[in-house]
C-alpha cells in the first residue's frame, strides 16, 4: 500500500513538472519585443507631419502600441490602439496636430507589445524613447534666375536657394512635378516644362519646398508663357500595315477581335502604358549637369513628323483614333547610325511598346534624350557615352511604319520639345545665362 502511494506522488510529480515545463515553454519561447520602425526617419517634426509606425513581430504577432508625448512635466498620450485581429505585421499612422505642442524639444516614446505569452499574458514590450524638435515654420525659397518665358511644350530654368535642408523642392504644374537638385555651393537647379496638353490661360506653376518636419511653402511663379498652336496630321491605315505590323503586339491582346481592334488598343491602352513608364524612368537622374552646348540631330536627316503633331487616324473612310505625336520623326539612310545626342548615362535600353527597341540617356537635372525604333542597340544601361557615340541603329521597331528614329526630350519623364535642345541659341538664352556663372 505504501508504494503505491509512493508510485502514485511519483507520477503526479512527473505531470506537474511536465505541466509547468510545458507552461514554461509556452510563456517564455518568445522573449523578444516587437521590431519598431519609425518613418520619415527625422528629428523635425511639424503638428501635421504624418508618422507612420511599422510593427513587426515574427513569433507571437502585435498586439497593442502606445505614442505618447513628453515636454517638461506634461504627458499627451497621441496615439493608443488594441489589435484584436493579431498579425505579425502591422502599420499605423498618426501626427501631433492635437497634442499642443510649441516650438522646441519634447520626447516621443512608442510602446509596442506582442501577443506572447510572457509577462504573464501581457506579453513583451518594446519601449523607444527619441528627442524631437516641433518646427511648424515652412522655408523659405529665393528664386535667383527666372526664365524670360516658357513657350507651350518646351522648358523652362530656375536656380534657387532654400533656408533649411528640405525633404524635397522643385516645381509643380498640376499633377506633375519638377523635383530641383541640390549643388555643391547650396544653389538649386531646375528644369521644368510647359506641357503641350494644358493652354496659357491653364498652365500655373509653382515652385514649392518640403523641409524635414513636413513644412510646405509655395509659391506662384512668375514669367511670360507664350502659346504654341501644333500641327494637325491625317493618318490613313491600310490593312496591308494592320496586316504587317500589329502581329508583333498579338500576344499583348490576346482578345483582340481584329487586327483593327489590336491596334486601337494598342495606340491607346499600350501607349498610355509606355508613358507611364518614361514617368518612372525620368526619375533615375543625377544630380548634375552631364552634358554641354547643343544638342546632336541624326545626321542628313530630313524631318518627317514634328512633336505634340496631333494626329487622327482614318480607317475606311472615317476617323477611329486620335492621338499625339510626341518627338521628331527623322529619316535617313536605313538602318542609320544614331550618334548620342550629348554626354550621359543610359538608362534604359530594350524593347517599350509602341517605340519598340529604344534607348534613354540621362544628362542629369531630369533631362534626357530618347530615341526609338532602333534595328539595333549598342548600349546598356548604366554605359557613360559623350557626345557622338554610337547608340545603335534606325529601324522599323515598335509602332514605326518605316526606318526613322523617332527622337524625343524629356524632362522628369515628361515629353518636351526637341526644337529648343538643338538650338545653341536657345539653350545659351534660356538654360547657360539662367545657371552662369555656375553650370559651366
Amino acid at each position: 500500500m505504501a508504494a503505491a502511494k509512493n508510485i502514485s506522488a511519483l507520477l503526479l510529480s512527473v505531470i506537474v513538472i511536465g505541466l509547468l515545463a510545458v507552461g514554461g515553454y509556452v510563456t517564455f519561447q518568445d522573449m523578444s519585443g516587437p521590431e519598431v520602425t519609425l518613418s520619415p526617419a527625422t528629428d523635425r517634426v511639424s503638428p501635421k507631419l504624418d508618422m507612420v509606425l511599422d510593427l513587426k513581430d515574427a513569433k507571437s504577432g502585435i498586439r497593442a502600441v502606445t505614442v505618447t508625448v513628453k515636454k517638461n512635466s506634461n504627458t499627451y498620450v497621441v496615439f493608443e490602439k488594441h489589435f484584436p485581429d493579431v498579425q505579425f505585421h502591422q502599420r499605423v499612422t498618426f501626427n501631433l496636430k492635437d497634442a499642443g505642442l510649441r516650438e522646441g524639444a519634447f520626447e516621443l516614446e512608442i510602446k509596442a507589445s506582442d501577443a506572447s505569452l510572457a509577462g504573464f499574458g501581457k506579453g513583451n514590450t518594446t519601449t523607444r524613447r527619441m528627442e524631437m524638435r516641433m518646427d511648424s515654420l515652412p522655408p523659405r525659397i529665393s528664386v535667383k534666375t527666372m526664365p524670360p518665358y516658357v513657350r507651350r511644350g518646351g522648358v523652362g530654368t530656375i536656380a534657387y536657394t532654400v533656408s533649411e535642408d528640405v525633404r524635397t523642392s522643385g516645381v509643380k504644374v498640376g499633377d506633375l512635378f519638377f523635383p530641383g537638385f541640390r549643388q555643391p555651393n547650396g544653389d538649386y537647379y531646375c528644369f521644368f516644362a510647359f506641357p503641350h496638353f494644358l493652354t496659357v490661360q491653364q498652365y500655373a506653376p509653382d515652385i514649392m519646398a518640403e523641409d524635414m518636419a513636413g513644412n510646405v511653402t509655395s509659391s506662384r511663379l512668375a514669367f511670360r508663357p507664350i502659346d504654341k498652336q501644333f500641327r494637325h496630321d491625317n493618318i490613313p491605315l491600310s490593312d496591308n500595315f494592320l496586316n504587317s505590323k500589329m502581329p508583333d503586339f498579338q500576344a499583348d491582346f490576346p482578345d483582340a477581335t481584329s487586327m483593327l481592334d489590336l491596334f486601337l488598343k494598342v495606340n491607346s491602352v499600350m501607349r498610355k502604358s509606355n508613358e507611364e513608364k518614361l514617368l518612372e524612368v525620368g526619375r533615375n537622374t543625377a544630380s548634375n549637369m552631364l552634358w554641354k552646348g547643343e544638342f546632336l540631330r541624326l545626321p542628313n536627316s530630313a524631318n518627317r513628323a514634328g512633336f505634340a503633331d496631333h494626329r487622327s487616324y482614318i480607317y475606311g473612310g472615317r476617323v477611329v483614333d486620335e492621338q499625339t505625336h510626341l518627338g521628331l520623326d527623322l529619316a535617313s539612310l536605313a538602318m542609320a547610325p544614331i550618334p548620342a545626342a550629348n554626354s550621359g548615362r543610359v538608362v534604359f535600353a530594350g524593347n517599350l511598346g509602341i517605340y519598340g527597341q529604344l534607348v534613354i540617356v540621362d544628362h542629369g537635372l531630369g533631362l534626357m534624350s530618347l530615341y526609338s525604333h532602333m534595328s539595333e542597340i549598342a548600349v546598356n544601361v548604366g554605359t557613360e557615352v559623350k557626345k557622338g557615340d554610337i547608340l545603335g541603329r534606325t529601324g522599323t521597331t515598335g509602332m514605326a511604319g518605316g526606318d526613322h528614329l523617332h527622337f524625343g526630350m524629356l524632362v522628369s519623364g515628361v515629353q518636351v520639345q526637341p526644337i529648343e535642345w538643338l538650338d545653341s541659341h536657345w539653350i545659351k538664352d534660356n538654360v547657360i545665362d539662367r545657371l552662369e556663372p555656375k553650370a559651366q
